[in-house]
């Protein structure tokens, strides 16, 4: 006997089919909780039910007072530019303040790499769409070599990372990333301006050139409203 859906997964799923077919575009305003109770003949509550799943699953941002909002567009972010240039390409214009460029010794982080030497310059950045609208923290380690090494001294100077690192001839070919899910501590809230405690995408990411030369480490803190896991497979590969 097959067993029909609950309401609220029957609203999940419609809403869900017009958010990934496009039909409810990003950044577009979902209908108020009225409306959608009306359009499907159910109360408040089971809408509210609805859009909680929906929120969890990244494709929509509800704010208090505001409404909810579509975040899915339904293309991957493609970081391979940078970060910066991926965002704008996806409709999402952001600027990078950063914090901090030092020269540092990371005995930790060279044997866990197997780094030929533990000095890495560390580069601490907040990433912006406005005023007050923090959606990450990014604290890359980069090796201390040729024209990087000079990053203490001198700065960035107008150019993103990927351009410094583009420079000093280390392009990224291979890598891994993990991703988890936790909470800010008070530090990491400070730098993002937000409250202690507010869940957030932990990701690490290593990458390496062609030929095995240690390009970057970074460890990012993402807000989630912004930044999805994008994964895709084939299942006919052999």
């Amino acid at each position: 006997m097959t067993v029909p859906p609950l309401k609220h997964q029957r609203i999940t799923v419609e809403l869900e089919r017009e958010i990934r077919s496009g039909r409810v575009p990003r950044g577009a305003r979902l209908p108020g909780e009225m409306s959608l109770a009306r359009r499907f003949g159910v109360s408040r509550s089971t809408v509210r039910t609805a859009l909680a799943e929906l929120s969890e699953a990244g494709l929509i941002a509800t704010r208090t007072g505001r409404g909810s909002f579509v975040l899915f567009d339904g293309r991957p972010l493609d970081t391979r530019p940078g970060l910066a240039r991926a965002l704008a390409a996806k409709g999402v214009e952001s600027r990078v303040r950063t914090l901090g460029i030092t020269a540092t010794r990371d005995d930790e982080l060279a044997a866990r790499l197997d780094l030929g030497s533990p000095e890495v310059i560390a580069i601490e950045r907040v990433r912006e769409t406005g005023p007050g609208s923090v959606i990450a923290y990014e604290r890359s380690c980069v090796p201390a070599v040729a024209c990087l090494a000079e990053l203490p001294a001198r700065g960035l100077e107008g150019e993103s990372l990927t351009e410094a690192l583009l420079r000093a001839r280390l392009y990224a070919a291979h890598g891994e990333q993990r991703l988890c899910g936790r909470r800010l501590d008070h530090r990491e809230a400070a730098l993002l301006e937000r409250e202690p405690g507010e869940w957030f995408l932990s990701t690490e990411r290593t990458s390496w050139t062609a030929d095995g030369r240690f390009v970057e480490h970074v460890n990012s803190l993402l807000d989630p409203e912004h930044f999805q896991l994008y994964q895709s497979f084939n299942e006919n590969a052999p």
